[in-house]
């Protein structure tokens, strides 16, 4: 359910508008009387220009001569235009004006038409004179009302109509609904967070020993790891004002408005202290400032204010900075020093018990049958965040009611693990018999290598049903434990894997097919980074020659050596992948046999398990040998 954004705890605030200025009144129609007067001057002055001033006995002597062809007599100027002017082009006619002598106009009027003078009148009558008093004084009001809001709204809301004030909104403990115990696998960054929840509470615990409350925590991790999900819990757990605003919402197009909403943040946070203020991506104005990232005065000038005033506060008010981001090496040094945001606080993947933790909060309000076993899912899905835990209970929640029941199983669960993997089954995919073959063969090349290795995790499943992701067929294999250290053996076996499904190509067919695009991308980024950063290669040893940048992003390691190095680095990613993929053919040479066996059992199936397939594996290893052939006695 969504929070309610409104600050109902705050009971000291004071209606809109209810602090104005009490000249705000004459200040907004002194502005619209003032613009009235330009305009009126601005619409005459324009009006002048498209005519020539004249004396009035010029305009006699024109009239004398016969030299005039159309007059217009208006109420306080007579315009003409004489002959010479009117056989020009229309839009290059210059008109002429003079000022209306006393006397009789209509006497004047009367000799023109006499002379043959095309004459018109526009005399302003008392009924007209109303009319332009009445329309002028409408304008008037119209201006005042608008430009009575505008002082009103810039009043209340700060330079320029509300440029310069902070978009934070504050989260009560009422109002986000989320505590610690909606957060699992995060117990470390819990228990940071959870000490400075207590000092909020219990302040004189610790100032009794003289410690001091740090001024900003950092929260640093990869996407969907729960960050501003703890920043919500701390809110929650915590009985304070909360107030909580992007990195992005400080960045504006008017130099000075980033800097002007830091300092009504803090303005803010000041008034209802302690509070915790929360800054969501802060990458956004927290970017270092050198030339190396680049950079612009507005985001300067932001990122200055927020140094000054995270150093302006004291501890003891209690205002505590909270932030996170998942880029934290391109973050200013000035902004990460101690007496800022000087305490970092990693929200990692969760581990086995984290996942199995959170997968138990995500299905807290979801119907599930005895079937579910969360642990084997928890053993899956290594890797995953909780952002993807959620998604895959989600998911299996709406394959459940597609199929009718009313629980979830454990089949909605490792289907929608495959479906966030793999995609969805595309069951209108035709593929010819020697394309179903290939892709056959080419799952179980995977499959019997990772199989018949001692160093290798065991295959729960194979298919060649396509997939949505643009995979004709896959190999999974689920790990029996959770390890965090793989060993060059371990690496070497998984490389032989990779490269199993191209290797049974070649085997079989003698062919080399796109299907194992992706194998290789994968095998060559492992080998790669055998060589670049592990130190697992023959040639480079202990150097490394790759520095890991965005490790919280997509974790991609750039060259830092020369490029003669490079280009070893290379050949020894070739040297290891050629090995391996002569390995895996060696395999799938003496195992053809039981290649061929298990790949027509698939074809027929379309689907084995990974007991189906280790039962062709052990039946083979049981079969006794052919006797050999004694010849002719």
């Amino acid at each position: 359910m969504e929070p309610n954004r409104g600050n109902d705890n705050n009971q000291n605030k004071k209606p809109e508008g209810g602090d104005r200025p009490k000249n705000s009144i004459v200040t907004a129609l002194l502005i619209t009387v003032v613009i009235v007067l330009l305009f009126s001057w601005a619409l005459n002055a324009v009006e002048k220009s498209q005519y020539t001033q004249t004396r009035y006995d010029e305009f006699k002597e024109a009239m004398d001569s016969g030299q005039l062809a159309e007059v217009l007599i208006r109420s306080d100027r007579i315009v003409y235009l004489t002959k010479e002017e009117a056989a020009k082009d229309p839009s290059m006619q210059k008109a002429c004006y003079t000022g209306l002598p006393a006397g009789n106009v209509l006497e004047l009027a009367d000799k023109l038409e006499a002379m043959g003078v095309k004459v018109d009148q526009e005399i302003v009558e008392d009924n007209s004179l109303i009319m332009m008093i009445l329309s002028y004084a409408v304008m008037i009001g119209g201006l005042f009302l608008v430009m009575n809001m505008l002082t009103k709204r810039m009043g209340s809301d700060g330079m320029m109509g509300g440029f310069g004030k902070s978009k934070a909104k504050v989260y009560m403990e009422k109002q986000t609904g989320v505590t610690f115990k909606d957060v699992a696998g995060q117990d470390e960054a819990k228990e940071s967070l959870q000490e400075i929840i207590d000092f909020l509470h219990n302040p004189q615990k610790y100032t009794a020993i003289g410690a001091k409350l740090p001024k900003g925590a950092l929260l640093v991790g990869s996407p969907g790891t729960g960050k501003t999900l703890l920043a919500k819990a701390v809110a929650g757990e915590a009985n304070v004002p909360f107030f909580s605003i992007s990195g992005s919402d400080f960045v504006e197009m008017f130099v000075g408005m980033g800097a002007s909403r830091v300092r009504d943040l803090f303005q803010q946070a000041a008034k209802v202290a302690p509070c915790i203020i929360f800054i969501d991506e802060i990458d956004a104005v927290g970017r270092s400032r050198d030339n190396r990232f680049g950079s612009n005065s507005e985001q300067e000038q932001t990122l200055n204010q927020l140094l000054s005033e995270i150093d302006g506060f004291e501890p003891s008010k209690g205002i505590v900075c909270l932030a996170a981001t998942n880029r934290p090496e391109i973050l200013d040094k000035a902004l990460l020093r101690p007496g800022r945001f000087d305490r970092r606080i990693i929200v990692d993947r969760p581990n086995l018990q984290g996942r199995l933790d959170t997968l138990k909060v995500h299905t807290r309000k979801i119907k599930l049958s005895e079937d579910v076993d969360l642990r084997k899912i928890a053993q899956a899905t290594a890797g995953a965040v909780g952002a993807d835990l959620a998604n895959l209970v989600n998911e299996a929640a709406l394959r459940a009611v597609r199929q009718g029941r009313k629980a979830v199983n454990q089949e909605d669960l490792l289907v929608s693990f495959e479906t966030v993997i793999a995609g969805t089954e595309k069951k209108n995919t035709v593929l010819t018999d020697m394309e179903k073959r290939l892709v056959a063969y080419h799952e179980v090349g995977h499959a019997l290598v990772a199989a018949l290795e001692k160093h290798s995790q065991p295959v729960s499943k194979i298919t060649i049903v396509p997939h949505t992701s643009g995979a004709l067929g896959y190999t999974m294999q689920m790990p029996e434990e959770e390890k965090f250290l793989s060993t060059a053996d371990e690496l070497r076996t998984e490389l032989r894997t990779l490269v199993g499904g191209r290797a049974a190509e070649q085997v079989v067919f003698g062919i080399q097919t796109t299907g194992a695009a992706n194998d290789i991308q994968r095998a060559t980024a492992l080998a790669r980074n055998m060589v670049t950063q592990y130190g697992m290669s023959e040639r480079f040893g202990l150097m490394t020659t790759a520095t890991v940048q965005n490790q919280y992003l997509d974790g991609q390691a750039y060259m830092d050596c020369s490029q003669e190095t490079a280009a070893g680095v290379d050949q020894e990613v070739m040297r290891l992948l050629e090995n391996a993929y002569a390995d895996a053919k060696r395999i799938l040479t003496e195992k053809r046999a039981l290649l061929d066996e298990i790949s027509e059992f698939l074809l027929v199936k379309e689907t084995i398990t990974g007991d189906e397939l280790m039962a062709y594996i052990n039946a083979d290893a049981n079969r006794l040998p052919e006797p050999e052939d004694a010849g002719e006695e």
